[in-house]
């Protein structure tokens, strides 16, 4: 591991660089930094460095995109995207692959452009990141606490600290400031918001921290009766006012809660959005790939095949198992019911169900079940080239404390590992 030092309370320039979070944003950014040959320190509060990359793609880590248009990249990420146009150019997907290829952690490329190591183990991809720490001698500091900032005018003098077993308080100085103290998701790994208190008090606008990539809850009891259950190849609706605000389509799974899966949490930011203007709906088309018409001449086609069938025995040709009771209930079917005696009107309230089987959304989990935070620091104070603070003049910031989000896939993970190195690339230079 790289290594470990218990700094004394110098009041002198110690580094000339500090980075405080050693996720994946903060150690890019000292593994650049040290490259064009600057003393670097990172501080951490938990014992290792990238806890919460250890859970990311459940375990295996989603290490980016594979995605080679720059226009593409950034469109995923919203209005917000095109801040992200010079980190990406300068270290872009292609680039993060050799990087960690060039470790000899060879990478693979799964549906949907998602890219993975190929052992399918987050913790390799740490350990790469920890030995090019350790070859750098960057400087790592565990199990602290930052407490507070020093600042003399526009600049930072120091970062006061309290080491977590002993209580000793601290201070360390440097020339620049990397912050990458990630936003209030998935909080058990450390990411605790403090770094929106700090920036705050320091002269930057804060975009109000919202949970994204997240479960959502609905109202209707029948879910848990579902849970486990996944959905794939299903499109989702968002509905307000009687009219579609957004869709998705591909794969999701019922909870005790609610809903969740990809498309769920890549519908969540909006449908948080949404949910200050009101009530908001959720539709699921079971049979995307058929419309009306094909779905009726194809219920019309199986029931001439299956007469003397009971309907509940038909249902499995068209459903998962869990969901038969669900839908014989919402379609007023009597399961014992046999095919030749469905009338067809209650064949069109079946398609009408497959077609758009309605959730009121009640909410969104909270941070704790969020894969990344929405909102964070205005980017409009910070320099898109080089991540530097356009308020304190040596401070630069990456990561998910920067207001971007964007969809499940690499694509976050992408922004850290770009915005990481862009502001190791600039405070670096000395």
């Amino acid at each position: 591991m790289a290594e470990e030092n218990k700094l004394t309370d110098k009041r002198t320039k110690d580094f000339e660089v500090a980075i405080i979070g050693a996720g994946p944003a903060g150690m890019m950014a000292g593994i650049r930094a040290t490259e064009l040959g600057a003393k670097v320190v990172i501080i951490e509060k938990n014992p290792k460095p990238g806890r919460k990359l250890l859970i990311t793609g459940q375990g295996r880590c989603n290490i980016t995109q594979n995605e080679t248009e720059l226009k593409k990249l950034i469109e995923k990420f919203g209005a917000n995207g095109k801040f992200l146009f010079s980190s990406l150019h300068m270290f872009g997907p292609k680039e993060v692959m050799n990087f960690f290829e060039n470790q000899n952690l060879a990478v693979k490329t799964e549906r949907g452009g998602r890219v993975f190591p190929e052992s399918d183990k987050a913790i390799d991809v740490v350990n790469v990141l920890i030995k090019n720490l350790a070859r750098n001698k960057v400087k790592m500091i565990f199990k602290t606490e930052v407490l507070d900032f020093e600042l003399k005018g526009d600049k930072i003098e120091g970062v006061i600290f309290r080491e977590t077993d002993s209580g000793a308080k601290k201070i360390i100085r440097a020339d620049k400031y990397i912050l990458c103290l990630g936003g209030k998701s998935y909080p058990a790994t450390g990411s605790s918001g403090d770094g929106y208190r700090w920036l705050k008090k320091m002269g930057h606008t804060i975009i109000e921290p919202r949970p994204a990539l997240v479960p959502i809850i609905t109202k209707e009891s029948w879910v848990k009766d579902c849970q486990g259950l996944s959905l794939k190849n299903v499109s989702v609706r968002i509905i307000q006012n009687n009219k579609k605000q957004a869709e998705r389509f591909g794969e999701m799974i019922f909870t005790h809660f609610g809903v969740s899966g990809p498309i769920i949490l890549d519908i969540s930011k909006t449908v948080g959005e949404l949910l200050k203007n009101g009530a908001v709906g959720l539709e699921i088309d079971l049979k995307p790939t058929l419309d009306f018409q094909t779905l009726d001449e194809r219920l019309k086609r199986d029931f001439g095949k299956n007469l003397n069938k009971n309907f509940k025995n038909y249902l499995p040709e068209l459903l998962p198992r869990k969901m038969i009771p669900i839908i014989i209930k919402l379609s007023g079917i009597a399961g014992n019911k046999k095919i030749n005696s469905i009338t067809k009107i209650e064949r069109k309230k079946l398609m009408l169900i497959l077609k758009n089987l309605k959730l009121t959304v009640a909410g969104l989990r909270g941070f704790d079940q969020a894969i990344i935070t929405a909102g964070g620091v205005n980017l409009k104070e910070i320099d898109p080239q080089t991540m530097h603070s356009k308020i304190i003049a040596n401070l630069f910031l990456a990561g998910e404390i920067l207001d971007l989000d964007g969809p499940t896939g690499g694509y976050n993970l992408q922004a850290a590992w770009s915005t990481g190195y862009a502001a190791g690339n600039y405070a670096g230079k000395i």
